[in-house]
């Protein structure tokens, strides 16, 4: 029988003797492995480095990825990320130095780190930043860390709770219990703000602050936004901001300026790091002047002497270390290149960019899709619903595998929980008037094809490498191993 060769699996081109790697004579005495690290058996396939580079080359080429096309994931900012931010995260001096290094011979990595710092400073209106946490998560975990600490200090010991939004990140809620913190749920209004009568009962002299994800996760701008910082302060509360969505409103608006006291950034979001597979990140934390002495450190400092000189500096009372070293300093070189070579105006007109093309598409689908608070102008983000009129026995799964035949990734599904069957669409700014087209174009011809053949849609995708996958029990049952058939 002939061997399909492109699409064989890798052990049905093992055979015995055939080795993928040569390595040289050892220089150095051999000793045996400690017992109990290796399996007494693993069945590795014996290939040459020729088919070994081939499989995983074929592997890549089944993946879908934001170069090869459209990739509209709400909250998750999946722009196209330039190559020269890769360029220049791989130049010598920023790629071959070590954390261990005195600081002396790395002031080039400094000065850089010091003028992001003061970058995103001045994009968010923040007093200082840190630059050491390593993804969004991560920076909103050491914000609530920062405004606990601030409450213990001032001897605010009775303070137990964050008030959390409904419309909120998952991330919120687990950041807060992971502080020790108890977070409090209030609701959204009828047009997707947070209820302020909620809110207004929540308040107490228990609360160590409110995070607030602002433009929401329905892709709305808080029409309340300064009212709520003021009533969160009023009880001696601290605001958070949950800067995952600064997309939106970056050269537009200022955080600080609109009442928050902290707030992170996703820079792999934000600033344009690819971060497809879980990685990789960066969550910078702002704060304003009274938040500074807890921030994670160090921080770098710069010093005028006859020459500018860079230093690690501890803040007086920081939360701690919350990453080894310094932060993840590839992240913060393509961000810096990044915010460089945009500069101010190239900023403000990325977000209004951004805005704009989720506008658009917004207007196409809410007459075929329904789009709660369709009514309002949405920001980078909106969020329909796959509960079409008309189809019966039809979930938003089966829109997202249908997509996949058109030659696109799906967006996010099933998130915010505040909307059923939710589809959540967030195009960036880097997506061209035709590709906003055509995906609308196949949305709405996926709403067609429920209509009069949904078993089409039920069996989807078709064209992808592999057909529908049973979920669930893939996630019960994980196999995370290669073994022969």
């Amino acid at each position: 029988m002939t061997l399909d060769y492109a699409n064989s699996y890798i052990y049905d081109l093992s055979e015995p003797g055939r080795i993928g790697v040569s390595l040289p004579p050892t220089d150095v005495p051999e000793s045996d492995l400690p017992q109990g690290y290796l399996r007494t058996t693993l069945p590795l396939p014996e290939v040459a480095e020729v088919e070994l580079v081939r499989h995983y080359v074929r592997l890549s080429q089944k993946n879908y990825s934001v170069d090869s096309g459209f990739y509209p994931l709400g909250s998750c900012t999946m722009k196209y990320n330039p190559k020269v931010n890769d360029q220049a995260a791989h130049l010598i001096g920023f790629a071959r130095i070590h954390p261990l290094q005195p600081e002396e011979t790395v002031q080039g990595a400094m000065a850089l780190m010091y003028g992001l710092q003061q970058a995103l400073a001045e994009i968010s209106g923040f007093d200082a930043i840190s630059l050491q946490p390593s993804a969004g998560a991560h920076g909103e975990f050491s914000g609530v860390l920062i405004m606990r600490k601030y409450q213990l200090d001032r001897g605010e010991t009775q303070r137990n709770k964050i008030i959390v939004p409904d419309s909120a990140h998952g991330t919120n809620p687990a950041s807060t219990a992971m502080s020790g913190l108890k977070a409090v749920t209030v609701p959204s209004d009828d047009r997707g703000n947070v209820d302020l009568e909620a809110l207004r009962a929540a308040l107490d002299d228990t609360v160590v602050g409110m995070m607030l994800t602002n433009p929401n996760t329905v892709g709305l701008f808080d029409e309340h936004v300064t009212e709520i910082c003021d009533l969160v302060h009023s009880v001696g509360g601290l605001m958070y901001g949950d800067g995952a969505n600064l997309n939106a409103v970056m050269g537009i608006a200022k955080m600080a300026d609109l009442g928050f006291d902290v707030m992170h950034f996703n820079l792999h979001k934000t600033f344009s790091t690819p971060h497809g597979g879980g990685g990789p990140g960066s969550g910078p934390v702002g704060v304003t002047k009274a938040l500074e002495p807890f921030l994670p450190g160090p921080i770098v400092g710069r010093e005028e002497t006859e020459e500018v000189e860079y230093h690690w500096v501890w803040p007086a009372k920081s939360i701690g270390r919350v990453k080894s070293f310094f932060g993840n300093f590839g992240v913060l070189v393509r961000a810096y290149t990044y915010i460089s070579m945009l500069g101010a105006e190239g900023l403000l007109r990325t977000a209004e960019n951004a805005v704009l093309n989720a506008n658009y598409i917004q207007a196409r689908l809410k007459n075929v899709y329904p789009v709660p608070f369709g009514d309002r102008f949405c920001m980078h983000e909106f969020v329909a619903s796959g509960l079409l009129p008309g189809t019966k026995d039809l979930h938003t799964l089966d829109i997202a595998k249908r997509l996949i035949d058109y030659g696109f990734h799906p967006p996010t599904i099933y998130f915010p929980g505040i909307v059923h069957e939710s589809i959540m669409i967030e195009p960036t700014e880097t997506e061209s008037k035709a590709t906003l087209d055509a995906f609308s174009e196949a949305m709405i011809k996926i709403a067609q094809e429920a209509k009069e053949n949904p078993e089409l849609l039920h069996s989807a995708p078709h064209k992808a490498p592999v057909g529908r996958l049973d979920e669930v029990l893939a996630a019960r049952r994980l196999e995370l191993t290669s073994l022969p058939k």
